[in-house]
């Protein structure tokens, strides 16, 4: 297995992993839309993917890093928005080994941490918590949409 930190270069290797992503989240296919989503998180710099290969090369799974900052720390932190492992490649420690890359990141990043959002029924908090992520039970999130 070998992760890199994505470029534009790769977007066409993440699309069908993107794809699948939303899938997973019951939203429709929609590539155009996916590909312009993903350019312009490379055009504007403002999101840091990576992506898994197997020996061949194909993509396995990726994740995605959005930057934010605390004011109460006075530091940046990163917002763990995506992490997907085509099911092909599930039970192969992937999903593991991004988010350690991408624990990494934040580290060198001197960033405050990761934060990341799951459904209540993922089976992938099992994962998060062997890696040592902590559960909020502290505070409530709430959510306004348009």
């Amino acid at each position: 297995m070998k992760i890199i930190q994505a470029t534009i270069e790769n977007l066409e290797q993440l699309l069908p992993l993107f794809d699948g992503y939303r899938k997973f989240y019951k939203q429709s296919t929609n590539t155009e839309a996916a590909r312009d989503f993903l350019k312009n998180r490379f055009k504007k710099k403002d999101s840091v993917l990576f992506i898994s290969f197997d020996e061949n090369e194909n993509a396995e799974g990726f994740t995605q890093l959005y930057p934010s900052f605390s004011s109460v720390s006075m530091q940046g932190t990163f917002i763990l928005n995506d992490l997907f492992v085509h099911s092909d490649y599930r039970g192969k420690g992937i999903g593991e080994a991004l988010m350690n890359r991408a624990k990494e990141y934040a580290i060198d990043e001197n960033s405050k941490g990761l934060t990341l959002e799951t459904s209540i029924d993922n089976l992938s908090q099992k994962l998060y918590e062997r890696l040592g992520w902590k559960k909020d039970i502290e505070v409530f999130h709430y959510t306004w949409e348009v």
